[in-house]
């Protein structure tokens, strides 16, 4: 099992081993979430009714959501990985900083850091939070830092926390550090996954790939391009070069990843708003590093879902974001199991699981009044209750009628094409939403004062 040029060995033993490895680390995650849950404010700020009962009850929900969350079901259970631990570690490390444990907090950061370098992408808020808030004691009355309170001790003592992690993690290795990197950020591997991510350049892709189209039935592009060019809806892990728009190297997308994580991070300098704001940080950055991203994996929409469901119990603003981005990003995952023995049971599980989070949200939020006269689902309005309706057909059409019509062979990359751009659209929405809420300063004591 542990020969790397033992290619295709199975047994039941190691199968064995690797369900029981995930489950196992899955205590993690669930220690994690039990800890978080401590930290929320008792139900009596969000709902004073009387019969609240306890299932309804933010902490009991948030646990819920976190521990049978759908993605991470599939992902880690069927698809042998393990999310569910390293989210553990970063719910752990939000859940210390929540408490004050601030280099504890960092710790454990620094280890899931270095167990999975995908976390960078949420790196930022945290250098900006801990440095805002445990470097600098103190602020001004406006509210802005106040630069003669910064402690070079602290500074010290945060900054051996996470090299001593890092140091131990790649000690070892510091002979061959350069091939390391090249193995952590391999940008030879093209701009997008082989199933494409849900991104800003899914929807980039598809301009090229229609303004090619166009182009060569007006005669304005010339037909052998495709020859010379990969083409990008061959969904195999390469370098291609657009046809029609330009090709983005890689940092292009460095630089528009950062430039639209900047607003955030700003705000949460300005206004770092205590654990809350500091999640929000955390949720944008991710969403900013999956929209513009490298070859951003599909999966990694699950670091946006995951620390917004914190937030979700908390504002309903942040709910409503929650459901779309929950709904579209974890339906953007059902590509990874293919087979028809996987259909009924990643169907059945999503229809749970987004049942449960409409309810349960509904539940949670409940005195807040809604709007809105068509129909709707809960908390959403009917624009985007559309959007998420529309699913259905796309499902149908991709995983049914798409086969049926003998287009597997011809058109096999079109019901990953659709899904992708099709999601990309919700998940860049809620992007724009949470970004809203975020720069709006004075949201959750908005809500709070509703709710009570």
């Amino acid at each position: 099992m542990l020969k790397v040029d033992n290619l295709g060995y199975a047994s039941a033993a190691t199968i064995l081993f690797q369900r029981l490895s995930v489950i196992i680390t899955d205590l993690v995650l669930a220690y994690a979430v039990k800890e978080f849950c401590l930290t929320l404010p008792k139900p009596s700020i969000y709902r004073r009714e009387e019969g609240m009962r306890g299932w309804s009850q933010p902490g009991f929900i948030l646990s819920i959501l976190l521990i049978a969350n759908f993605g991470l079901l599939i992902v880690d259970h069927i698809h042998f990985q393990y999310n569910g631990f390293l989210f553990g570690l970063m719910l752990l490390s939000i859940t210390r900083i929540c408490q004050d444990r601030t280099l504890e907090g960092a710790f454990w950061f620094a280890v899931l850091l270095n167990f999975k370098h995908i976390y960078v992408y949420v790196a930022p808020a945290y250098f900006i939070y801990l440095l805002r808030t445990y470097c600098f004691t103190a602020s001004n009355k406006d509210g802005g830092v106040k630069w003669t309170s910064f402690s070079l001790v602290r500074l010290i003592c945060l900054g051996a926390v996470v090299v001593s992690v890092c140091a131990l993690s790649f000690g070892p290795f510091i002979a061959m550090l350069p091939q390391v990197l090249s193995r952590l950020f391999p940008f030879k591997r093209g701009l997008c996954h082989a199933y494409w991510a849900p991104n800003f350049w899914a929807l980039y892709n598809v301009a090229d790939k229609a303004l090619t189209i166009g182009g060569i039935k007006s005669g304005m592009v010339s037909g052998d391009i495709l020859k010379q060019k990969a083409s990008m809806t061959a969904g195999l892990v390469q370098e291609f070069r657009h046809t029609v728009l330009p090709s983005v190297p890689p940092i292009a997308t460095f630089v528009m990843t950062g430039l639209s994580m900047m607003p955030s991070l700003l705000h949460l300098w300005r206004y770092p708003g205590g654990p809350n704001g500091f999640i929000r940080s955390i949720t944008l950055c991710a969403f900013s590093s999956f929209i513009f991203g490298w070859h951003v994996h599909e999966k990694a929409v699950l670091l946006m879902i995951v620390p917004l469901s914190l937030l979700a119990v908390q504002s309903f603003k942040d709910a409503q974001v929650f459901l779309l981005l929950s709904t579209v990003g974890h339906f953007s995952l059902f590509p990874l199991l293919f087979t028809p023995a996987e259909t009924p049971i990643k169907v059945c599980l999503m229809i749970v699981y987004t049942c449960f989070c409409f309810l349960s949200m509904e539940s949670c939020h409940r005195s807040i009044k809604h709007s809105f006269s068509l129909p709707y689902l809960p908390l959403l309005n009917p624009i985007d209750t559309m959007y998420i309706v529309g699913l259905v057909p796309l499902y149908v059409y991709c995983d049914i009628m798409h086969p049926l019509l003998g287009l597997s062979k011809q058109l096999a990359f079109l019901p990953l094409l659709l899904i992708s751009v099709y999601c990309s659209v919700g998940v860049i929405y809620s992007w724009l939403r949470l970004y809203s809420n975020t720069l709006k300063r004075g949201d959750v004591k908005v809500e709070l004062s509703k709710q009570d």
